[in-house]
C-alpha cells in the first residue's frame, strides 16, 4: 500500500499520543494532536477530518500495515493501547521485510565511491546489523553485475565533486594506444558508466569537441584554478540519442542499420533491443528476424554486433557490412593460422 508523507505522520502521532496512557485521549484530541503534528511539518494549517483518523485508526488496527495496533476504546470515548508497550515503531520486519532490506543495502553499497552517497554509510552499517541479527545467513536473491577490482573506481568522487563545482582539470591520461601519458586541461560535464566501465565526458581540445576518458586509464587529476570553466551547451540525453555506448562521432548522421538474426537469437533481441530505436521490420517463416537501429557507427556497435557472431549479419548501411566482414575474415584467419 503507497503511504504518503501526511498519512505517517498521522500513524506517527497517533501512536506517539497513545503511548501516553497518563492521559485519556478522545477522537478530538487525535484530530487536534495530528493537525498540530502537520501544521509543523508543513508550515501552514492542515484541515484534518473526523472520518481521516477514524480510518487512519482503522487502519493502524489492521494488518494493511503490517501494525495490528491494539487499539481499544474504553469508557465509550477514550482511545488506548491495550498493550501499554506497544508501539508501531518496535514492530519485528518480516522475513520478506528482511529480504528487500538485504537486496537495499547491496544495492546502495554499490555507490559507495560517491561522497554524496557518504552520510548514507552508517545507516548500511545499521541496516547491515538489524538484517544480520534478524535473520539467518542467505544467499543473495539479486546479483548485480560489479567488477570490484576495476581500476579507476577511486576517482569517481573527486571527479563528481569537480563537476559539481565546475572546476577544470589537469588530468594525467594515459590511453591504450598512447605510449606515454599526456596532461590534458579538461573540462568535465559528465560521468556515465557503460559496459562495467566509467567515463569522464567533457571537453578538452576545443577543435574535438566533447570526448570520454576512461576513468581506469587516469593517472593523476590536479586542479586547474586560473583557467576559467567553459560552460558547454551539454545535454547528455540529446547527445547520446543515436548512440550505443559513450564513443560519439560528432559530425556525422545516425544510419540506419539493418541486421538479420538467427531464429535462435530473435527472441532475446525482440525482449532487449539493441538499441531503444530498433524497430521490427520482417519476420520470416523459418524465425529468424530482420530490425532497424537508427544510430551513430562507432566501436561500441561494432563489439555489439561482433558478439553475436554467426548468428547476426549487417544488411545495410555497406561500409559496415564490409567492416564487419573484414574484422571476421582476419578471425578466420587467426584461427586457420594456429590450427593444429
Amino acid at each position: 500500500m503507497a503511504l504518503n508523507k501526511n498519512a505517517l505522520i498521522r500513524y506517527k502521532t497517533i501512536d506517539k499520543c497513545l503511548q501516553n496512557s497518563y492521559r485519556r485521549w478522545t477522537l478530538e484530541d487525535l484530530i487536534t494532536a495530528c493537525s498540530d503534528a502537520l501544521y509543523e511539518y508543513e508550515g501552514r494549517e492542515v484541515n484534518v477530518s473526523k472520518r481521516t483518523v477514524q480510518l487512519d485508526i482503522q487502519l493502524m488496527r489492521s494488518d494493511k500495515l503490517g501494525y495490528n495496533a491494539p487499539i481499544i476504546v474504553y469508557d465509550k470515548k477514550y482511545y488506548k493501547y491495550e498493550d501499554e508497550d506497544y508501539s508501531i515503531t518496535d514492530i519485528p520486519l518480516t522475513e520478506n521485510d528482511m529480504n528487500v532490506l538485504s537486496e537495499t543495502v547491496e544495492m546502495l553499497k554499490q555507490f559507495k565511491d560517491f561522497s554524496l552517497f557518504s552520510e548514507l554509510g552508517g545507516i548500511i552499517q545499521r541496516l547491515e546489523d538489524k538484517v544480520y541479527t534478524e535473520k539467518t545467513h542467505q544467499s543473495s536473491i539479486i546479483h548485480l553485475d560489479k567488477n570490484e577490482n576495476l581500476k579507476g573506481l577511486h576517482w569517481l568522487d573527486e571527479l563528481y565533486q569537480a563537476i559539481q563545482k565546475k572546476v577544470v582539470l589537469k588530468v594525467e591520461y594515459k590511453s591504450f594506444k598512447a605510449v606515454v601519458a599526456n596532461v590534458i586541461s579538461f573540462h568535465p560535464y559528465l560521468l556515465k558508466e557503460f559496459n562495467n566501465r566509467w567515463f569522464l565526458i567533457g571537453m578538452g581540445n576545443k577543435k574535438k569537441g566533447i570526448v570520454n576518458l576512461a576513468l581506469d586509464r587516469i593517472i593523476a587529476i590536479d586542479y586547474d584554478f586560473n583557467v576559467p570553466y567553459v560552460e558547454h551547451d551539454f545535454d547528455a540525453n540529446d547527445f547520446y540519442t543515436d548512440v550505443v555506448g559513450v564513443t560519439v562521432n560528432q559530425g556525422e548522421r545516425a544510419s540506419n542499420i539493418k541486421l538479420w538474426i538467427d531464429r535462435h537469437n530473435a527472441p532475446y533481441v525482440l525482449t532487449k533491443p539493441l538499441h531503444h530505436s530498433q524497430v521490427l521490420e520482417k519476420e520470416n517463416q523459418d524465425g529468424s528476424i530482420q530490425v532497424n537501429i537508427k544510430v551513430k557507427l562507432n566501436f561500441e556497435l561494432e563489439r555489439l554486433i561482433l558478439g553475436f557472431g554467426e548468428a547476426i549479419e549487417v544488411l545495410q548501411p555497406e561500409r559496415l557490412r564490409k567492416r564487419i566482414l573484414q574484422k571476421l575474415a582476419n578471425a578466420v584467419n587467426r584461427y586457420e593460422e594456429k590450427s593444429p
